[in-house]
């Protein structure tokens, strides 16, 4: 687990250098954050940094508060995540020196837990109706299958693929060129509200950092290396989902197209990629026998995955170890759970944390939103 003081830095790093910076990533791995972020006090530049880089990373640098910025995700229910944390997906190390220097995750579930099982859902913004009703299908019925549906929050496919998910109360994580606090795109906004309470809003930049051009192409490669495989539905010849399947094909992960007509400009870069080492898919069930484990050639239909469903088998114990009504003591909660009462305390304010119990004084009660859970 990263140390506070670790965490700071990192927290600091995410306003001075760019997503994906290799430089600062190498640095790390030698200096360390609290030392790299020492080092922005020098004239002198860290090695592989030119002397016009290093004075803009200065620049950068001057005025930071780190400690404000963890504030202000916290107070939005949120969290900082650094590379050795147990929520850390690490299937992120795959980037190498481009991986992220730590993530601003919004939402209650772990987003470690979630992209095990993750598809992307990537496509044109300007789609058309039938790239639209494909991307949400698609979004729906991998939701109900139990895998997540992560996208850009963008117009058109990212929207539609979003919002399936969201229409069958399932899982589904929307990566952020800006702070997970920014609505963007504005029309988006309602859309990615919800994300944010019923999933996941995941970015590299803090609390405040608007998006730009570069921004939006390096958060590309995050999708791709989060997820197990990425789906292309709609996208000319020039897009930047292609961006998103070619990096995901780097990184070893499989890349999947969803055909249009022929005659379709909107259609013409799935079909390139589809020439090359892309996969053609119709539905998720084809997506899931690609992605999925061994025997899941014909995927059992599911109801959506729910919060409780990513708790640890001694966390799920002592969640039903409360009634659902009235509240108990510790020791009541350790005995109906089967464990010592100290794992039973961890487990406890797990939950807590989680947003599934309440505490009253030394008594433990269902959170509202846990008796839903439990109903469900």
């Amino acid at each position: 687990m990263t140390g506070r003081e670790e965490r700071v830095a990192r927290a600091a790093l995410t306003r001075i250098g760019e997503p994906g910076d290799e430089a600062m990533n190498r640095w790390l791995d030698r200096y360390g954050a609290v030392e790299t972020l020492k080092a922005f006090g020098s004239d002198s530049p860290l090695p592989g940094a030119s002397r016009t880089r290093w004075a803009g990373l200065r620049q950068r640098a001057r005025g930071l508060d780190p400690e404000a910025d963890l504030a202000a995700i916290g107070a939005l229910g949120g969290r900082f995540v650094c590379p050795d944390d147990t929520e850390w997906p690490s299937q992120l190390d795959d980037l190498g020196d481009g991986r992220p220097v730590g993530l601003w995750v919004r939402g209650r579930a772990s987003l470690r837990m979630w992209a095990l099982r993750s598809v992307a859902v990537v496509g044109s913004r300007a789609c058309t109706d039938y790239g639209a009703h494909m991307a949400a299908t698609l979004g729906s019925s991998l939701a109900s299958r139990g895998w997540t549906v992560v996208s850009g929050a963008a117009y058109g496919v990212d929207g539609a693929a979003h919002s399936g998910a969201l229409a069958v109360e399932g899982a589904t994580v929307a990566v952020l060129a800006c702070g997970v606090d920014m609505a963007y795109p504005p029309g988006n906004g309602e859309l990615i509200r919800r994300i944010g309470e019923q999933g996941l809003l995941v970015a590299e930049l803090p609390p405040g950092d608007h998006p730009t051009r570069s921004r939006f192409v390096l958060r590309n490669r995050v999708i791709a290396a989060l997820t197990r495989g990425t789906v292309v539905v709609e996208a000319e010849l020039r897009s930047g989902s292609l961006v998103t399947a070619r990096r995901a094909l780097g990184l070893g992960r499989l890349t999947m197209g969803v055909p249009g007509p022929v005659t379709s400009g909107l259609s013409a870069g799935v079909h390139q990629l589809l020439r090359g080492e892309g996969i053609v898919v119709t539905d998720a069930a084809e997506i899931v026998e690609l992605v999925g484990a061994i025997g899941e050639l014909a995927p059992e239909r599911r109801g959506p995955m729910v919060p409780r469903d990513l708790l640890s088998p001694e966390a799920a114990r002592v969640l039903e170890a409360l009634p659902a009504r009235g509240a108990l003591g510790i020791e009541a909660v350790a005995r109906a759970a089967a464990l010592a009462e100290d794992r039973a305390l961890v487990r406890l304010q797990e939950l807590r944390s989680l947003g599934f119990l309440e505490r009253i004084g030394d008594r433990w009660q269902l959170a509202r939103s846990a008796n839903q859970h439990t109903n469900r």
